[in-house]
């Protein structure tokens, strides 16, 4: 009996058909999907309501990285705004980070972008300048990464960088509980299927399925801070393999974002990151051996003494017997008592050892700023930004505490100038502009964005954050500790507190500010009420108006003029 062969033609249409039937099914059904509506494509800009003149970065970009049902970290992108169509004589810059750069505890008006839009409107008036912030609380490389390629579509003349303070337990971070995969090429995997609605009907019925038995979004856990919930791994030691695998995904991140950038012939400025080394504690480590506790204790008895050589002598022996302990306290206390004997290289050495070897990982240890140094080294149009350093300069023995941080890494009002002037001495070094008219740095303290009120929201909110895990532990019964705010002393700071207790709204406010200070005859406020609220409201012909007039009675044409125009195109809508 004789068995045909079928034609090798026949064979592949065979198997094309077969593979291409799943696709076929697959595809019908990401279309069924599409046409009832089902799922969202949650774009990082949108229409400004009020204006279609503008564009503002979504404030609830964070849903584009969870299920529609699963419980989302209350973190937003705070509204600012960018013509939807670049002018001509524009000067467009991008905030990209985390907390640090979105400015967290205060706002807009702290951040890397708040600080530098009133400096560099008035260090190139003939420039139509946009500084946007697209930073968010709680993210890392990843969704910098994801939102890279928008950025991009609205031509930016640069892009500021300050990031690596949540590779291990921000959103996606490799100890996080707000993880989306359980690997690197997986999370990458996941950015790029996202935005297809089957993938996010499987997401949303597993989440469904993984509601009921998940530690988060319980009632007990909702009014905690996100620091309470975020830390799944608590204990990732030095060098472990989480470790590592925080320091890769960050590196092969940075490396993709610049990738990017570089190709789209866009400069970036890439900055080193800051934290709190002298008194900021580790938040995890084992109790300090008895023997090395009697040390320390020698030597703060000796230093009290006014024994100060015997003291750095002691101080120097304890370091060398501890110098392979990875016990982050010893480091942390010996540390502080280097820097009481102004022992400032030996201080900063032990501090840092106790950062890196704190295992619940809230600060980027120091190796994040090595790959940060190392990758701006690769490309021409990376710029270096020395941050750390700078803020190092303006803090005794080059020792970043409380002087300019509210707690282990957030900036105070004081950090956060100077952080943005980091990036504004960069700025000038690098300008090719002939028309660059530099603003000092008193100039631009005494005009910073913030108002008093704004400061003791943030403040309060700071104490808020510091109330819970992991800088206290909650009470026996599992409630939180009262918070106690700080006392009002005038009407700015009661306005401050309003705010923070939810009684009124960050605009309400604003506006309430500005009548009072009108009423006082307080140019200097009144100007920088109007203009924070002009920045808020592009939309709003009135205020952009008044703006205009107060900027003429000084004398500022450039200024007068930009709002002039502003003013007009919200007429015009």
């Amino acid at each position: 009996m004789t068995i045909k062969k079928h034609p090798k033609k026949v064979t592949a249409w065979y198997w094309a058909i077969a593979i291409s039937l799943p696709l076929v099914f697959l595809g019908g059904l990401e279309g069924i999907l599409r046409m009832s509506d089902y799922g969202n494509d949650y774009p990082l800009f949108i229409k400004n309501p009020a204006n279609p003149n503008y564009l503002l970065p979504r404030p609830d970009i964070v849903k584009r990285y969870f299920a529609a049902n699963a419980d989302i970290p209350s973190v937003t992108m705070e509204a600012n705004f960018l013509l939807a169509d670049k002018p001509q004589n524009g000067f467009r810059l991008f905030v990209q980070g985390g907390s640090t750069a979105a400015g967290f505890p205060y706002g807009l008006g702290a951040s890397l972008a708040g600080m530098l839009d009133k400096r560099l409107k008035a260090t190139l008036p003939e420039h139509s300048v946009e500084v946007v912030n697209t930073a968010l609380a709680a993210v890392n490389s990843f969704t910098v990464l994801d939102l890279t390629d928008e950025i991009i579509a609205q031509q930016p003349d640069a892009v500021l960088l300050y990031l690596g303070h949540n590779e291990y337990l921000g959103i996606l971070g490799v100890g996080s509980n707000y993880t989306a995969a359980n690997s690197y090429a997986s999370t990458l995997l996941f950015l790029k299927l996202r935005s297809l609605r089957l993938f996010q009907l499987l997401q949303n019925s597993y989440a469904s399925l993984q509601r009921h038995s998940t530690t988060l979004g319980t009632e007990q856990t909702n009014s905690r801070t996100f620091m309470a919930k975020v830390a799944k791994h608590k204990d990732i030691p030095l060098n472990s393999d989480l470790y590592k695998a925080g320091l890769e995904q960050f590196s092969d991140n940075l490396q993709l974002i610049l990738n990017k950038y570089q190709q789209a012939n866009i400069p970036v400025y890439l900055a080193t990151i800051a934290s709190n080394l002298l008194d900021q504690k580790p938040f995890s480590s084992e109790p300090i051996a008895p023997e090395i506790d009697l040390a320390l204790q020698k030597i703060k008895s000796t230093l009290a003494a006014a024994d100060q050589q015997q003291a750095i002598n002691l101080a120097n022996q304890l370091a060398t017997n501890v110098d392979n302990s990875d016990n982050a306290l010893t480091h942390f206390e010996l540390g502080r008592l280097y820097a009481q004997l102004n022992q400032a290289p030996a201080a900063k050495n032990q501090l840092t050892l106790a950062r890196d070897l704190d295992r619940l990982r809230f600060r980027a240890p120091s190796a994040i700023n090595t790959i940060i140094r190392r990758s701006a080294a690769k490309y021409d149009n990376v710029i270096l930004v020395e941050a750390e350093q700078h803020l190092s300069q303006f803090s005794p023995m080059d020792l970043i505490g409380n002087n300019l941080m509210l707690e282990h890494l957030h900036p105070n009002v004081r950090g956060y100038f100077l952080l943005a002037d980091s990036f504004y001495t960069a700025l000038k070094q690098q300008s090719k502009l002939t028309d660059w008219q530099s603003v000092s740095i008193e100039q631009a303290w005494a005009e910073r964005p913030l108002l008093p009120a704004e400061e003791y929201t943030g403040f309060a909110k700071v104490l808020q954050l510091m109330n819970d895990y992991p800088f206290v532990e909650p009470n026996e019964d599992g409630t939180e500790k009262p918070l106690n705010l700080p006392p009002v002393t005038d009407w700015q700071l009661a306005l401050g507190k309003a705010v923070f207790l939810k009684k009124i709204d960050w605009l309400s406010m604003m506006k309430e500010c500005l009548t009072r200070y009108q009423a006082d005859n307080n140019k200097e406020m009144t100007l920088k009420t109007a203009v924070i609220l002009a920045d808020a409201l592009p939309h709003d012909s009135q205020i952009n108006q008044y703006v205009a007039q107060l900027y003429t009675q000084q004398n500022s044409a450039s200024l007068a003029n930009y709002y002039t125009q502003r003013s007009a195109l919200a007429k015009a809508r």
